[in-house]
């Protein structure tokens, strides 16, 4: 028997302990066998791009069971595309990335969990909150979880302007504005149509996403959903939140009319201190003002631009995907800030 300092392990206790140890670190380095489950999303391409290139996946398939969607995309080529079936009863395949339109999102999403799979779910995640709810409860029950994919959760600019807010840098936050607009042609209006809230459905839950992310829970949300393009359809085209907190007021705004609407995209966090401005959205670029100085930053106005993470997009969700899979990492984001932000999102848009 080997002993030291009080401790002591017999032989076969060390090789237990060691082959215990070796399987711990293959089964962090084995790939995640994934599938990804339709493809009529605005993210799809981009998030199988990134399961396609990312050393910590393995990209088994895609399954997309309308044939009307397009499959004519470079990223698409050379895929294995697979069966309804095949992805929830293939027990080696592990994680389910649910990219397909959004009236089908849940379902799809759902029946991943039921098969005891991993999920990353793109956003918006329909219009059933209850639905949401047990989706999010089934997938806990199993030991899993649904990954949310709000787009700019891991964007630098935006990750180091929440930063100087978590930081008190910016001093007492009482206002955040965010602005994302965007032209769509035609055939997307109709489709967006389909939902009411339109443009704030579609885009402003990216911004919810990270207004809960600062302020939390709003206790009052007022919303103006209305058309105002000269085109005649339903889409509600010029929209418009305002989020009450108890000290701190939050506002969304999102319209379908704006050229280059993409140049103007804005995340501001102002607070007693100073401000902290995100524009546009890429490239990724930082504005800071401040009345005295704080943290790293300097009294006054500074432009600071940041390198564009090296990868595929979307490597920020799924490399923390992959270490809350292999390494039983805790998520960034909670079951509870994820129903809030799609509370909030239904109210905003006058579903609930």
């Amino acid at each position: 028997m080997d002993t030291h300092e009080g401790f002591s392990l017999t032989r076969r206790g060390f090789l237990s302990a060691s082959a215990a140890g070796a399987l711990q670190a293959a089964s962090a380095k084995k790939k995640i066998r994934t599938a990804v489950y339709g493809i009529g999303h605005a993210h799809a391409r981009g998030k199988v791009q990134a399961v396609r290139e990312m050393e910590q996946f393995e990209l088994v398939g895609i399954c997309e069971p309308d044939e009307r969607q397009s499959r004519d995309y470079e990223v698409f080529h050379g895929v294995r595309w697979l069966s309804r079936e095949e992805v929830l009863h293939d027990a080696s395949i592990e994680l389910v990335v649910v990219e397909s339109r959004v009236q089908e999102n849940l379902a799809y999403a759902s029946s991943a969990v039921d098969a005891d799979k991993w999920v990353h779910l793109d956003k918006p995640p329909g219009v059933d909150l209850d639905g949401l709810r047990k989706l999010f409860s089934n997938a806990e029950s199993r030991g899993k979880i649904v990954q949310m994919g709000y787009q700019w959760r891991y964007h630098p600019a935006m990750q180091a302007a929440i930063e100087a807010f978590r930081e008190g840098w910016l001093g007492d936050v009482y206002m955040v504005r965010a602005t994302i607009n965007k032209p769509i042609s035609r055939d997307t209006r109709e489709e967006l149509a389909a939902f009411r809230g339109g443009m704030m459905f579609e885009l402003g839950c990216h911004m919810i996403d990270r207004i809960v992310d600062v302020l939390g829970k709003p206790k009052t949300i007022t919303s103006w959903m209305r058309h105002d393009a000269p085109i005649n359809d339903a889409l509600e085209d010029n929209t418009m939140a305002i989020f009450e907190f108890e000290r701190a007021m939050a506002e969304v705004y999102v319209a379908a009319q704006q050229p280059n609407g993409g140049n103007y995209r804005t995340f501001e966090i102002l607070g007693t201190n100073g401000t902290a401005t995100v524009r546009p959205f890429s490239p990724y670029r930082l504005m800071v003002d401040l009345e005295v100085p704080a943290g790293p930053y300097r009294a006054g106005f500074q432009k600071i631009e940041m390198p564009r993470p090296q990868g595929p997009p979307f490597v920020g969700d799924f490399a923390e995907l992959s270490r809350v899979i292999r390494q039983g990492d805790r998520p960034a984001y909670s079951v509870e800030h994820d129903l809030i932000t799609h509370e909030a999102l239904l109210k905003a848009c006058n579903v609930i």
